[in-house]
């Protein structure tokens, strides 16, 4: 079957889309990608989601708006892959606004913005979406949804394999390996903080807007990381709390930017006289130190040892997180996941494919070892054209 998959992250600069095959059996499927294509959101719309995922109050009439933007967004980035409608179903994730993981005596909750009957009828196609829910009425996190794709997509290899996606979020997949004792191991997963969310936002304040990401590490690589302060950030409660957790801008935005930066400015001033205005570099090469060291505790803390870690999303563009990953992870080969054939902006929309595909054949699509449901459940809802 042919599957268009769409993903837009916590990062909101545009969608994601990959055109897939699969066919035989829904856990080790096999599959190939027939097209893919990355369409930004227009600035103005990516302004106004990450403004409203950070807790901006909006009238109703301006989020219904909002809606039907993100939905028409995510129908040309559908028709830039696959032009001649060659899909014979389409998994599109929405716009995250907010995400509410479960805590004690309060169930989780997570919102996805998406008109998905409109986006059925603007592609005249069916399109499966709402994926979190059901994993969440389960009482799971609803998130990290894509090591289960992981699981399905890729070979085991001698030893545990860690895949690590650097969107807006940090987040981990290991997957068991093809022989020895923890050969049947269940796969496991979870959010490990923040990956381009603070880093972005940060070169948009430092550049009065003109520049919205780092290329390549450049603007960081000229500062100087406070290590000092870095090792007490790592402390703070989510970095330290144990999976499974899930987590978004709504913890690492604006205001978490904002108190990070006053303390960097802070530490600077007690480095003596002169020094108490940060310099853009250093507080970027913190905040790119800061990235990568979340993902090495969480891997140094982890139940088991990877053999080599493959990374994908946006952040794997950057030179200078990549290093920074390399060094504070010793030992762990970390190499990107285009070495098998996915490219950076790939790996999650074909997850939200495969998921559409599964959900068409009533194949669950979440793990319970990862989101921590009572069950794995079958996920989304489907949308038809009128």
């Amino acid at each position: 079957m042919r599957v268009l998959g769409l993903m837009s992250g916590t990062s909101a600069d545009g969608v994601d889309a990959v055109l897939a095959q699969f066919e035989g059996p829904p856990q080790r499927p096999r599959w190939r990608l027939l097209a893919s294509a990355a369409t930004p959101y227009p600035d103005d719309l990516r302004r106004r989601l990450i403004a409203v995922g950070q807790g901006e109050r909006i009238p109703a009439a301006e989020l219904l708006e909002l809606a039907e933007a993100v939905t028409e967004a995510q129908a040309e980035a559908a028709r830039r892959c696959d032009p001649d409608g060659r899909a014979q179903l389409v998994g599109c994730h929405g716009q995250t606004l907010w995400h509410r993981p479960p805590a004690e005596g309060r169930r989780g909750a997570s919102w996805q913005l998406l008109q998905g009957p409109l986006l059925a009828q603007l592609l005249g196609q069916p399109v499966v979406f709402d994926f979190r829910s059901a994993d969440l009425a389960l009482g799971g996190q609803g998130a990290p949804l894509v090591p289960a794709a992981d699981a399905a997509l890729l070979p085991p290899i001698g030893g545990w394999r860690a895949l690590l996606n650097l969107g807006g979020i940090a987040n981990l997949t290991l997957l068991p390996p093809a022989s020895g004792p923890d050969r049947g191991a269940p796969v496991l997963g979870w959010d490990c903080g923040p990956a381009n969310t603070l880093l972005d936002l940060a070169v948009q304040r430092f550049s009065g807007g003109r520049q919205s990401f780092d290329a390549d590490g450049a603007w960081a690589r000229s500062g100087r990381s406070d290590e000092t302060l870095i090792q007490r950030w790592l402390q703070e409660p989510y970095l330290q709390q144990r999976p499974p957790k899930s987590t978004g801008r709504e913890l690492f935005g604006g205001a978490d930017l904002e108190r990070r930066l006053s303390e960097l400015e802070t530490s600077a001033g007690a480095r003596g006289p002169g020094a108490n205005q940060l310099d853009p570099a250093d507080g970027l090469a913190s905040l790119t130190a800061f990235s990568a060291a979340v993902v090495a505790q969480d891997l140094a803390q982890a139940p088991v040892v990877p053999l080599e870690l493959l990374v994908a999303g946006g952040g794997a563009r950057n030179g200078l997180l990549l290093e920074q990953l390399q060094r504070r992870c010793r030992g762990l080969w970390v190499r990107p996941l285009t070495e098998l054939g996915i490219d950076a902006s790939e790996r999650e929309a074909l997850a939200f494919a495969l998921l559409a595909w599964w959900h068409r054949l009533g194949h669950p699509g979440s793990l319970a070892s990862v989101t921590g449901a009572q069950r794995p459940a079958v996920l989304g809802v489907c949308a038809l054209p009128g």
